[in-house]
């Protein structure tokens, strides 16, 4: 079985974390990082709309239906093994997207992007959840935390930089091409820091569960992604209907995998677990409402406003900031909701009050919101893993990451149907801020449901 990481040296496992949260970094990056540069890539491999579409979904769909196969990879063969894999195969599929000549194989390169870092995420979280079992474990998060945070600003900001200075007259390019050296200095960091992970003797991969997975994914999260844009037409509805069915399904066959002897796909403990299922609730609730945020917001901002791509970039980065400083204060999870809403509540006064505010007017409110998303989501990653045996860590992982893709892809067009279907991107902001409203006041009804008197377990037992 793998040894686990609490045997590692102090100092060594904050340099392990440090080059795993620099893959998580690099994975938030890229599925940010597409969107500044999507006119270019459009013009130059003459794409059409859905092909253009596909190139930014591909990836969330690829990375969602792969996770939780990915985290349990980690457990069976060894989480140094499949991470250092995973960062590998993202730093190819990296350069393969630079060298795409067409639509279609961008798509495709795009897809083996997102694959590869559904073997590389789970091994993230698993590897916190493993290396730091004691009080650490709070600032361990934090890192995660930031990570995430400072990824989708940097995807945002690097972006409009990398197209603008069209470096060696790469163009849109280089934004895969800066992943490639990236990529190989985090896998040779990994080499050397990760302790080593043997191989689960006796265990196998549940191919099947694996299958049925995929498919059930598949079937939910591609109607989510492209719903809106085909008008819903009524065979969307049937996929997803389907889809449902099939992850109904696929509970069934891990519990008859149980009972026969073999290892499921997922812990099956995790799905009895009260204060598991209540995190996982809040997770997806609290991922409802983030990307959707940024989606509605970069909108108004570009569309209602008429801010360039790089002015709303650097309108939402003291938000970035805020989300850092907001990620060191441990264990006020429903606080941190609290404050959420007061940024939502902020934003929409003023959008509500002032015709065109200024960047420097939005940018206060904007940054009380992203301090308080700091504050949920560090401690939520740890209250939730809290309850997972090391032995299934990554299975745990892959279940928190396949909750928080699919949360995002809902959000999205959720949040987004309230906004397009209001007149006006100023009214149409302030319907989209009810809904997000509406997210955080259930992220933090779920919170109080984690333990008995409203307080939420974290790692550190605050």
């Amino acid at each position: 079985m793998d040894t686990p990481f609490r045997n590692a040296a102090p100092a060594r496992r904050w340099w392990a974390l440090a080059s795993v949260a620099a893959a998580q970094f690099l994975a938030v990056v890229d599925a940010f990082i597409v969107n500044v540069a999507i006119p270019s890539i459009r013009a130059d491999l003459h794409a059409g709309a859905a092909e253009i579409q596909a190139v930014v979904a591909v990836y969330q769909i690829a990375y969602a239906a792969l996770v939780i196969t990915g985290g349990r990879l980690g457990d069976i063969v060894g989480r140094k093994r499949v991470f250092i894999a995973g960062v590998l195969g993202f730093t190819l599929a990296s350069l393969w997207c630079g060298l795409s000549g067409s639509a279609a194989m961008l798509i495709f390169a795009r897809a083996a992007q997102g694959g590869a870092a559904a073997m590389m995420v789970p091994q993230v979280l698993a590897s916190i959840h493993t290396l730091f079992p004691d009080g650490a474990r709070a600032r361990a998060f934090t890192v995660f935390a930031i990570a995430i945070g400072l990824g989708a600003a940097v995807g945002f900001m690097l972006g409009g930089w990398l197209v603008t200075l069209n470096l060696a007259g790469l163009g849109w390019r280089s934004i895969f091409c800066v992943n490639v050296p990236i990529g190989v200095g985090i896998a040779l960091a990994a080499a050397w820091l990760m302790p080593a992970m043997p191989r689960n003797a006796g265990t196998q991969l549940d191919l099947r569960g694996a299958v049925v997975l995929f498919a059930g994914l598949l079937g939910l999260i591609v109607p989510l992604m492209f719903g809106r844009e085909l008008g819903w037409p009524w065979w969307m509805w049937l996929a997803m209907a389907a889809g449902l069915a099939v992850l109904f399904g696929f509970v069934r066959i891990q519990r008859a995998v149980e009972q026969c002897g073999g290892t499921p796909l997922i812990d099956l403990a995790l799905l009895d677990d009260r204060v598991f299922v209540a995190g996982m609730s809040a997770t997806f609730c609290f991922f409802l409402g983030n990307l959707s945020f940024y989606f509605v917001l970069t909108l108004y901002l570009q569309n209602g406003l008429g801010f360039s791509p790089f002015d709303a970039a650097l309108t939402v980065l003291p938000l970035a900031f805020a989300f850092v400083a907001g990620s060191r204060v441990t264990g006020r999870l429903v606080e941190g909701c609290m404050v959420q809403a007061t940024g939502l509540a902020g934003t929409a006064v003023l959008v509500g009050t002032v015709a065109h505010p200024s960047m420097a007017m939005l940018m206060l409110p904007l940054a009380l919101f992203g301090y308080g998303q700091g504050m949920v989501l560090a401690p939520l990653f740890s209250a939730v893993l809290v309850q997972v045996r090391h032995a299934h860590a990554g299975s745990g992982a892959g279940i928190l990451t396949t909750t928080q893709q699919v949360a995002n892809g809902a959000g999205v067009v959720l949040v987004g149907t309230v906004y397009f279907a209001v007149p006006g991107d100023r009214w149409a902001l302030l319907a989209a801020m009810v809904a997000l409203g509406c997210t955080v006041a259930a992220t933090a009804g779920f919170l109080l449901r984690m333990r008995p008197g409203g307080r939420v377990a974290t790692a550190a037992g605050t």
